[in-house]
């Protein structure tokens, strides 16, 4: 069993970081990023510390970033398996497709499983390729800032209230794509800005505004996926934060926090009910 190590600098927090120069256990407001890893205050001379904003590190292929590194996989496994069902990588199709699209009548008919899988599935080579882009860039940082179990339980709660958005915003529209995941893990980089800086002003809040400005400019993008999305990932954090009392990388995942994210979940499923259900 591993050992739980601590930060140097703060005693009373709980990290799975360490500094790339001299080993010693860092928490996420004491370290920076460099171009080979992370490091502690006495050898920060090149990086950004998180405290200032989210951490804006890339990832490399060799970082422990394996949920993110799983994601998208799993998104280019699903995207390949469509194209080869389909009619090319800019249509992509077949029975992979049809089952796991979101769409709201046949949600109403029972498949409520879309409500997840539809975040798996992308809808041409430039869609998948902007998503896992950001996922990558965005996903990896914030997975080892915040510790793997609480990165997946944000990434598929924002999956699901995106879709939940998505059905309340166009119902009987087809709808795939990770992106409502991604706005939120966009969500979680606020509540992580705040908790840093005491401020909603700053680059999480302008990625936000930015990728909202081509949400709307852009025909065809589900507005609605993108904000409940956004939605999701605050709702998330906070749950995980204990009500935004705790950072998200110190805050334990304990019984209350497991609570709040269930009832976020069941809240979004009955959301959706209520909509494709025509109860709206």
């Amino acid at each position: 069993m591993a050992e739980t190590q601590y930060c140097y600098r703060h005693p009373d927090r709980e990290t799975g970081l360490s500094c790339s120069e001299c080993g010693r256990p860092i928490c996420v407001d004491c370290m920076s990023t460099a171009p080979v890893g992370i490091r502690c205050p006495d050898h920060a001379a090149t990086g950004r510390p998180l405290s200032q904003t989210v951490k804006a590190a890339r990832p490399s292929l060799s970082s422990g970033t394996l949920v993110t590194k799983a994601l998208i996989a799993f998104n280019v496994l699903f995207y390949l398996i469509t194209v080869a069902q389909g009619a090319g990588v800019n249509q992509p199709g077949g029975r992979l497709f049809g089952e796991f699209a979101l769409f709201g009548p046949l949600v109403a008919d029972g498949d409520w499983w879309r409500l997840i899988t539809a975040a798996f599935l992308h809808a041409s080579l430039l869609h998948i390729a902007f998503n896992m882009l950001a996922l990558w860039w965005v996903g990896g940082p914030l997975e080892e800032a915040m510790g793997p179990w609480r990165y997946l339980s944000i990434y598929f709660v924002s999956g699901l209230t995106g879709s939940v958005g998505a059905l309340l915003a166009s119902p009987n529209a087809v709808t795939v794509g990770a992106s409502g995941a991604i706005f939120g893990l966009f969500g979680a980089m606020v509540v992580i800005q705040w908790q840093s800086t005491g401020s909603l002003a700053g680059p999480a809040t302008t990625l936000i505004l930015v990728n909202l400005a081509i949400t709307f400019a852009i025909p065809g993008i589900s507005w609605g996926g993108h904000l409940g999305g956004l939605v999701g990932g605050v709702l998330a954090t906070l749950a995980l934060t204990h009500f935004g009392t705790r950072h998200v990388a110190y805050a334990r995942i304990t019984p209350v926090a497991v609570v709040s994210l269930i009832a976020i979940m069941v809240g979004s499923v009955l959301v959706a009910y209520w909509r494709v259900r025509g109860l709206a």
